[in-house]
């Protein structure tokens, strides 16, 4: 198939696209009709020499099987990471019903990974194991040469277990930040898959820990602040996720009416648009609504239970919020170079919603955000809502570490 190169990207048909980054990351993205087409493009695109594990997130209209089976033939051999989405941002902005890699090259970043089955049903003893030997691992793999270091997680959006995996493992990441998102279907709500070297899983988690010799610069950002109007959660199911009273009324009544919006008219947009916030410590956090039930329930993409207060936010700007956070990071680590982003598929749905959705993308495609819409976000030992989340890389090695 035909190459056309120009200005640091390459093409083959089908708008399939690559970039090499001067960290020595290379994307690639297509919207090839099939898992095997697809993944034979992106093969076409990136440059197998040095290559040292490839992130893969792809939209769900391709069947996890065969797109797995396609990447473990064109691959062979090569760890690869993964997940469905909930819609990709690539270098070239956002996309949607399509497949995004990102490779990374062996001698700049070193990777170990793991993956966490049966994720409802994890111990803290199981999560502590984990991390203590993938950190062994990345201790023999790269001998202390690279200072820095960071974990990423990919867990199954609808598993309702993302609490777990973050209280499991925390404590035993120490000081190694941790990002990552919940894998998503779109909007379906119906299943995720989660891809690890040749396999599919579900109701599983993925962990990996990173070390490299380019600086790095873990974050969480949204842009919200709250109103003076509570809700306060007074009959739920926490296993479920669902709450069913709000101030002692029907959950999807009273939120309408708190949010000024019709009941029969609650969806998507509604919830993106305005979401409600708990406050945990001197901070505040959303938890977003996932949808509207027949019985006027509300069932949430995060963990709820009675006695929670949740007041209604309010949005700052999006696009003004979102470049001062990305300039912020750009002078911390002294030019950023990629950004691994994990963002709420409803901040989507929200730029939509007030016609931003091209500025946002425009900005992201400036600063190289690679990743994917979520249905939450994890950051540290927390497990988020409606934020972009993620990990900025520098361009520069640090001097004093190994190349």
């Amino acid at each position: 198939m035909k190459r056309v190169w120009g200005r640091g990207r390459k093409r083959v048909q089908c708008g399939a696209r690559a970039k090499r980054h001067a960290c020595g990351v290379q994307t690639a993205w297509t919207s090839a009709e099939s898992p095997e087409a697809a993944v034979s493009e992106l093969a076409r695109l990136i440059d197998r020499e040095n290559l040292g594990q490839l992130l893969v997130f792809f939209s769900q209209r391709y069947a996890a099987e065969p797109l797995c089976a396609a990447f473990a033939q064109q691959f062979d051999g090569l760890p690869i990471a993964g997940c469905s989405t909930a819609g990709e941002i690539t270098p070239a902005g956002f996309g949607d019903g399509s497949v995004l890699v990102v490779a990374f090259p062996r001698n700049d970043f070193n990777f170990v990974s793991e993956i966490i089955p049966d994720v409802r049903g994890l111990t803290v003893e199981r999560g502590t194991e984990a991390v203590r030997s993938l950190r062994a691992g990345l201790d023999r793999l790269g001998g202390g040469r690279y200072a820095n270091r960071f974990a990423v997680s990919l867990i199954d959006g609808l598993s309702n277990g993302e609490e777990v995996i973050v209280s499991a493992i925390g404590w035993a990441l120490d000081d190694i930040p941790l990002v990552g998102g919940s894998a998503g279907d779109g909007l379906a709500l119906t299943g995720t898959s989660l891809l690890h070297d040749g396999n599919v899983y579900h109701d599983a988690a993925l962990l990996l820990l990173v070390e490299t010799n380019h600086p790095v610069c873990s974050f969480n950002h949204d842009h919200f602040e709250p109103t003076g109007t509570k809700l306060v959660v007074t009959a739920s199911d926490a296993e479920s996720r669902t709450v069913f009273e709000l101030n002692a009324e029907p959950a999807a009544l009273e939120y309408a009416n708190a949010v000024g919006v019709e009941p029969s008219s609650l969806a998507p947009m509604s919830f993106a648009a305005h979401p409600v916030i708990v406050r945990i410590g001197g901070d505040y956090y959303c938890r977003s609504i996932q949808r509207v039930n027949p019985d006027n329930s509300l069932s949430f993409f995060c963990a709820i239970d009675d006695g929670v207060v949740l007041t209604v936010a309010e949005p700052k700007d999006m696009v003004k919020s979102m470049a001062a956070e990305l300039e912020r990071l750009d002078a911390a680590i002294g030019g950023v170079d990629l950004v691994l982003g994990f963002e709420c598929v409803l901040r989507r749905l929200d730029a939509e919603n007030r016609q931003v959705k091209h500025m946002i993308s425009d900005l992201y495609r400036r600063y190289n955000v690679a990743g994917f819409h979520t249905y939450g976000e994890q950051f540290n030992a927390m497990h988020l809502n409606q934020t972009f989340t993620g990990v900025a890389i520098g361009h520069q090695r640090n001097g004093a570490l190994g190349t």
